[in-house]
C-alpha cells in the first residue's frame, strides 16, 4: 500500500502499568459531527466511528502512536519489524490464525507502519466486526515472542529493504537525501530502518516497545461502514476496556536544526538514468497553528504543488516534459499532515544526454517563475477542482474516510479539519502561492541529491521512493 497515493486521494483514567485495577466503563462521547461519533474509554483508548450505510461492509483499524520517528539511533526500523510481529500469534491465537480467520470470514486484512503511526486493519462484512475487535484486543497487549519466529521474520524485513531499497537505485537515494536534508528531526531515519540497525536488534529490543507503546492508552480504534456507533461502542469496551496501560513516555518537542546554505549530496550507483531531487525544508502542520494566519501558508503550499505537478497541464509537465523535452519525467510533492517540519520535493528524470545540471537549472527557473509573476486563475482553478474532486470521489471509499480520521488524530491533530480543508484550499490567492514560494523555496532551505549511474548499471525503472509519511506493508 502506497501511502503517498492514499493520502494524495486525503484524559486519560489512569491504571497501575500492567496492572489489574479497572474502572466501570461509562459513554464519555468526545467531539463528534453529523458523520463522526468519538468515545474514550476508562483506559485511556479512543474510539472514533463513521456511520456509512451504503453497503454491508466495514473497515475496522486501530492506530497507534509509535513509528520510525519515535525511534533513536541503534534501534531504527523496530517499529516497522513490530509490525510484522503482531501477525506471529497469541497464545489464543497461534501464528497465522489471524489471517486465516480473517480471510475465512471474507475479509482482507494487513498493515503498515509510518514515520509517525503504526496501524492494522481489516476490510469485511458489518456482521463480523466483533470478530474483528475480539481479534485486535488479543494482539495488543497478548502476542507471543518466539525467538525462533523472531529471527525468521528479520529476515524477511531485511529481505524486504534489499528488495524495496538497496537494489532500486531511486529508493536508495532518496533514503540518503532523506538523511542529508534533515540534522536532527528523526525524519532523516528511515521507516525500514537501516540495514546494520536490523543486524544487530534482538527480540528483547521488539518486546520493550511492544510493551511501551502498544497499550490502549495509546492508540485509536476506527470503525467506518455500515455500523452503529453505539454498538460498536459497547463492543470496544467488551474488549479493549479491561485491557492494562502503560506508561507512555512523555516526547520532548523536537525542532530542525537551522540550515547554513544549500546542502549537495551525489549518489554513485550501478543504474541506468541519472535522477534528480530536491528538497526545501517547510513547516507542518500542528495543533498550534490550526486557525492561525500561519496556517494559510501550508495550504497555499499545497496549491504550489498542485501548481507544478497536477496532471498534464500542470507547470513541470507542460514545461520541461512535452515543451522543453529535457525530461522524462518531473513532479513535485508536499504534504502537510506530518508532526515535524517536512520537505517541498522537486523530482525529475532527465531525457537522455539532458545533463543533470541543465534540468536543475530549469526547475529553478519554473520556481523563479512563480516567485516573480502570478499564477493565473486558470492554473489555480485546475488544482481548486482536482480537489474538490478528490473529495467527492473518497465518499465512496469507507477505508479512506477512516485512514483521513486515524491518521489526523494519531498524529495529534483534530480530526475536525478535515471538513476544513476544501474550503481552505479554495480560498488560496495567487498572491498566498508566490507569498510561500517566496518565502520558503529558498537556498538556505534547499537540499539537492543526485543519483550519478556507474557504467553496466541495471535499473529497475519501477522502483518506488519512499516519502518521509511513506509506509511498509506487513510481509
Amino acid at each position: 500500500m502506497n501511502m503517498k497515493t492514499i493520502v494524495a486521494l486525503l484524559a486519560v483514567c489512569t491504571l497501575i502499568l500492567g496492572g489489574a485495577i479497572y474502572h466501570k466503563e461509562t459513554p464519555v462521547p468526545d467531539q463528534s459531527d453529523e458523520a463522526i461519533k468519538s468515545y474514550r474509554l476508562s483506559n485511556g483508548m479512543k474510539v472514533l466511528v463513521i456511520e456509512n450505510h451504503r453497503a454491508p461492509v466495514m473497515v475496522s483499524q486501530v492506530w497507534y502512536k509509535v513509528g520510525a520517528s519515535y525511534e533513536h539511533d541503534g534501534i531504527t526500523g523496530i517499529s516497522h519489524v513490530l509490525e510484522h510481529m503482531m501477525f506471529k500469534g497469541t497464545e489464543e491465537h497461534p501464528a497465522g490464525e489471524f489471517s486465516e480467520i480473517i480471510a475465512a470470514n471474507g475479509g482482507e486484512e494487513n498493515a503498515f507502519t509510518g514515520q509517525d503511526f503504526t496501524a492494522y486493519f481489516q476490510k469485511i462484512a458489518n456482521d463480523r466486526l466483533e470478530l474483528c475487535l475480539e481479534l485486535e484486543a488479543d494482539r495488543m497487549r497478548n502476542i507471543t515472542f518466539d525467538e525462533k519466529e523472531f529471527i525468521k521474520e528479520l529476515e524477511v524485513v531485511k529481505e524486504e529493504r534489499r528488495l524495496r531499497t538497496e537494489d532500486k537505485p531511486p529508493a536508495l537515494t532518496y533514503e540518503r537525501f532523506n538523511a542529508a536534508a534533515f540534522t536532527n528531526s528523526p525524519y532523516r531515519r528511515p521507516i525500514i530502518g537501516w540495514m546494520e540497525d536490523l543486524d544487530t536488534m534482538t527480540v528483547d529490543d521488539a518486546r520493550k516497545w511492544y510493551e511501551t507503546w502498544y497499550a490502549p492508552n495509546n492508540a485509536t480504534l476506527v470503525v467506518a461502514g455500515d455500523v452503529d456507533a453505539e454498538e460498536v461502542y459497547r463492543l470496544a469496551k467488551q474488549y479493549f476496556g479491561k485491557l492494562p496501560t502503560s506508561e507512555i513516555p512523555e516526547l520532548k518537542p523536537r525542532h530542525e536544526a537551522r540550515q547554513y546554505g544549500t546542502q549537495r549530496l551525489t549518489v554513485e550507483l550501478p543504474a541506468k538514468i541519472p535522477y534528480l531531487l530536491m528538497g526545501y525544508k517547510v513547516p507542518n502542520i500542528s495543533p498550534e497553528i490550526v486557525g492561525t494566519e500561519q496556517e494559510k501558508e501550508l495550504y497555499a503550499l499545497e496549491v504550489l504543488a498542485g501548481v507544478l505537478d497536477g496532471g498534464n497541464s500542470a507547470r513541470l509537465s507542460k514545461n520541461l516534459v512535452r515543451g522543453q523535452e529535457i525530461a522524462n519525467s518531473a513532479g513535485a510533492s508536499y504534504s502537510m499532515t506530518a508532526r515535524h517540519e517536512t520537505l517541498f520535493v522537486l523530482s525529475a528524470v532527465p531525457n537522455d544526454d539532458v545533463a543533470i545540471e541543465v534540468l536543475e537549472f530549469a526547475l529553478r527557473d519554473e520556481l523563479n517563475t512563480l516567485k516573480t509573476k502570478l499564477p493565473d486563475d486558470d492554473e489555480l482553478d485546475r488544482v481548486k477542482a482536482q480537489v474538490v474532486a478528490a473529495q467527492v470521489y473518497k465518499q465512496d471509499s469507507i477505508f479512506y474516510q477512516a485512514m483521513e480520521v486515524g491518521m489526523l488524530d494519531t498524529i495529534g491533530l483534530p480530526w475536525q479539519i478535515k471538513d476544513d480543508y476544501v474550503e481552505k484550499i479554495l480560498a488560496v490567492t495567487a498572491e498566498q502561492v508566490q507569498q510561500v514560494a517566496n518565502k520558503y523555496l529558498t537556498d538556505d532551505r534547499l537540499t539537492v541529491a543526485v543519483l550519478e549511474p556507474l557504467p553496466n548499471g541495471t535499473e529497475d525503472d519501477g522502483a518506488e521512493t519512499e516519502s518521509s509519511t511513506g509506509e511498509k506493508d506487513a510481509g
